[in-house]
């Protein structure tokens, strides 16, 4: 289960993913440092991702904060003619990913006890796959990030992803991404938010989350 958040697992994490980047064959780098930071941070153990194509620099993500963390990276390919691609997209870390190949939402109920969830919502029915990795959370006590990556900004998508028990956060990097945390039982309450700054000058995005003392109830 994650633990305490690390800047240090991040940081790590999100330079080893940048490294990653240059030698894989992912359109989105700049996203994929980001989720891996998230999940190197929380000391995800177990990673599963689910593609709607082929695999690439999000898979990557998983591998360098998998690398970080000593955790396990599982990819879930929607079609078996994904697999000979995702394999030479991913390149020399292929063994370091175990890829599964069939529908999402069912083989997702495999995964209950995983700590990080990575869904494409391009991949087809994507909401109900949302849901799914919600309810493997609240019965297997794992999945305390679920991230939705190419996720539309739209009140549809994050209402369908705020079940009772988690927190949901929607950052505008790359096509959006979708964060769900797992509140735990008692947890105490802390005030926090995402910040996106742009720098003029280069046209960077760079995200910060910020987060307030702790309140005592």
């Amino acid at each position: 289960m994650a633990c305490c958040w690390s800047a240090e697992n991040a940081t790590k994490a999100y330079l080893r993913a940048l490294k990653m980047g240059r030698t894989g064959k992912g359109k989105e780098p700049d996203v994929a440092e980001f989720i891996s930071a998230i999940a190197a941070g929380n000391n995800a153990q177990l990673m599963v991702i689910t593609c709607a194509n082929v695999a690439g620099s999000t898979a990557l993500a998983l591998v360098a904060a998998a690398r970080q963390t000593g955790g396990r990276v599982v990819c879930i390919l929607t079609s078996l003619h994904h697999y000979d691609a995702s394999v030479s997209a991913v390149g020399n870390y292929g063994d370091c990913i175990d890829f599964v190949i069939g529908d999402a939402e069912k083989l997702l109920n495999e995964y209950r006890n995983a700590d990080f969830v990575l869904i494409d919502c391009n991949i087809s029915d994507h909401k109900s796959v949302l849901k799914t990795a919600q309810e493997g959370a609240k019965r297997g006590g794992g999945g305390t990030h679920i991230v939705g990556y190419n996720a539309p900004h739209n009140k549809e998508l994050v209402g369908c992803s705020g079940a009772d028990g988690f927190k949901t956060y929607y950052l505008p990097i790359g096509e959006g991404l979708l964060v769900i945390r797992k509140g735990k039982p008692n947890e105490a309450r802390k005030s926090s938010r995402w910040v996106v700054k742009i720098d003029k000058w280069t046209g960077e995005e760079h995200v910060f989350r910020i987060t307030s003392p702790q309140i005592k109830t």
